[in-house]
């Protein structure tokens, strides 16, 4: 029986560890968007900065990457620039990958 217990309680450590992982690819790739997006936008340092933790934070608005995706694009479109939904996911799948990267590089 303590085989059992044993590797449920491992199995359970493993899926936290990549629930946190995930949740820290997704936060990374979305500090990474908004470095972009203030890019675009031209932003100062000190805007750039926290227009960053504000990507950061959209992300807690609801489950999905809509949220993200809906605040990068209504801030590049009122700050002019021509830019599509298209190319925001486009950014966000090529920073999920360069979050990861940069995540595990680190371990």
């Amino acid at each position: 029986m303590t085989d059992f217990n044993d590797r449920k309680r491992a199995e359970e450590a493993h899926f936290a560890l990549e629930e946190e992982t995930a949740f820290r690819i997704a936060a990374r790739r979305n500090r990474l968007l908004g470095e972009w997006a203030a890019k675009l936008m031209q932003l100062t340092p000190a805007e750039a900065d926290a227009y960053k933790k504000a990507v950061v934070q959209a992300d807690f608005e609801e489950a999905s990457d809509e949220d993200v995706i809906r605040k990068v694009l209504g801030d590049l479109t009122a700050a002019g620039t021509e830019i599509s939904e298209a190319d925001i996911r486009a950014k966000l799948d090529e920073l999920a990958i360069e979050a990861r990267r940069q995540l595990l590089g680190e371990a």
